[in-house]
């Protein structure tokens, strides 16, 4: 195991994630919107340490370890392409049964006005499967009420179908989560054959549908 700095760098990485989910340093406004220091102060450390990892891993090993910059850069093509497009999705998720997904939106209840928890599960699923998983569970984490004390105690069931939902649901493609992509583009720049886009899809679903279907008679019912 050769280019150990960076297990150092890593452990930096998960430490700034870490330490971002806990402290409240503020907000500053940036072009129209509030952005929280914190997570500025993260995005920093991490351009950091790329940036201290290029300088200290020596070029051989990368070269020796066959790294290009090829995969990195389909990933940043794609999802900067998936983040511009899935602003007016969300907007109209928020605007709730007042937007054009209020069908969608009717379906998260049932008729005496509880959660219908498979629906929860399966639609935040069914998003994140082609899009990112964060802005998917804010959506509907505010669709079930937003508020974290009561989804933790009398909605924890609601709250366990959109994290499994949004989480989980993201394999189903290989746009659903930056590592699948990225793992795809990594495989077949090393001369692994990868199935297409829409065969893989096939075979997630044939796969992991079948498992969903049973998770939810399981936990969601």
């Amino acid at each position: 195991m050769r280019g150990g700095i960076n297990f150092l760098l890593l452990a930096i990485v998960i430490a700034a994630i870490l330490l971002s989910a806990t402290l409240q340093l503020g907000e500053v406004h940036i072009l129209g919107t509030d952005v929280a220091v914190q997570y500025l102060l993260r995005d920093a450390v991490m351009v950091a340490v790329t940036a201290a990892s290029i300088a200290l891993t020596p070029k051989a090993k990368r070269k020796g370890n066959g790294f290009t910059w090829g995969p990195m850069e389909e990933v940043a093509k794609l999802f900067a392409g998936i983040f511009i497009t899935i602003i007016p999705i969300l907007a109209m998720l928020k605007a709730g049964s007042a937007g054009a997904f209020a069908p969608l939106v009717a379906l998260v209840s049932n008729p005496d006005g509880s959660p219908n928890v498979a629906a929860y599960f399966w639609l935040t699923g069914g998003l994140s499967s082609f899009l990112d998983n964060a802005p998917t569970y804010v959506v509907f984490f505010e669709l079930a009420g937003g508020d974290a004390q009561t989804l933790m105690t009398q909605g924890a069931l609601t709250l366990a179908a959109i994290s499994a939902g949004t989480v989980f649901m993201g394999a189903n493609s290989y746009i659903g989560n930056a590592p699948n992509f990225m793992v795809y583009a990594i495989a077949r720049a090393g001369g692994v054959r990868m199935p297409s886009f829409f065969a893989y899809m096939l075979w997630a679903a044939v796969v992991l549908i079948p498992v969903f279907v049973l998770t939810t008679f399981l936990f969601f019912r």
